[in-house]
């Protein structure tokens, strides 16, 4: 995984840039639509960026050691109060609030950058493992809104390059559900590459596969690595699934299930 903090910085950026681009053109009407997310409008996607960005600010301080850290109690105001926006507001406010949170991690120095430390479920997450986890909404969200009007569209490949490694060590134990039925499945993805085990039996679990192969029956996939960071957030159904994407048609169904997204 990149290890240093300001190429993260630096991708987000590039993310939010290519969200300007994208929201741009958007007409009031186009703001109004359902976005890929079944429960939100493409302008309550964009209030989803900006509000995570106003709570990621309050966090900082916090992170950075300089202030008690936030409690939650403190997030449900700035929720109702974007929720409060009309969407076109809802537009325009979370794109200058995104580009406020990003600039204000350019300016932090090297030494700031290396004494973050902030508590997530369990975790303690320095400066990198911090900005990955807005790079992987900011990116993913990003796609929610350029697939509404792209079918077509992927997720940026200077994202998916920096956020694929989380897949295994993240994304698929929180985000994985396991089934009735267990599955094992050798999943081979391409661009950039990587060869891993998913194992969902009580829980879901994604390694590099092993050098001697394993000796219990698996299902073989193989797919784009975007293909496989949006099957982590539950965003590889059947319309928005690559041709060159190869899987048994039920092996493939049984992944979406354990990735249902959220």
């Amino acid at each position: 995984m990149e290890s240093d903090p300001r190429v993260w910085i630096a991708t987000l950026r590039r993310s939010h840039d290519r969200l300007v681009a994208l929201v741009g053109p958007l007409t009031p009407e186009q703001l109004r639509a359902q976005s890929y997310c079944k429960d939100w409008s493409v302008a309550q996607v964009l209030s989803h960026l900006g509000s995570g960005s106003e709570i990621a600010a309050l966090n900082l301080p916090g992170a950075l050691g300089q202030a008690e850290p936030v409690s939650r109690e403190a997030f449900g105001p700035v929720w109702d109060r974007w929720n409060a926006m009309s969407p076109d507001d809802q537009a325009a406010a979370a794109l200058i609030a995104d580009a406020q949170y990003i600039g204000t991690l350019e300016q932090l120095s090297d030494d700031e950058l290396a004494s973050i430390s902030y508590p997530f479920f369990g975790l303690t997450l320095d400066a990198v493992k911090l900005i990955r986890l807005r790079l992987g909404e900011h990116a993913v969200h990003t796609w929610d809104v350029a697939v509404t009007n792209d079918p077509a569209a992927v997720v940026a490949p200077d994202a998916v390059e920096l956020l694929i490694d989380a897949v295994p060590e993240f994304l698929a134990p929180r985000l994985g559900k396991p089934q009735a039925e267990p599955l094992r499945a050798r999943i081979k993805a391409s661009d950039p590459d990587r060869d891993y085990l998913l194992v969902a039996t009580d829980a879901v679990s994604m390694t590099d596969w092993p050098a001697d192969g394993v000796a219990e029956s698996h299902a073989e996939v193989a797919m784009p690595a975007e293909a496989l960071l949006r099957l982590a957030y539950g965003r590889l159904d059947p319309e928005h699934t690559p041709a060159s994407v190869v899987a048994e048609p039920a092996d493939l169904e049984r992944l979406r299930a354990i990735f249902p997204g959220f």
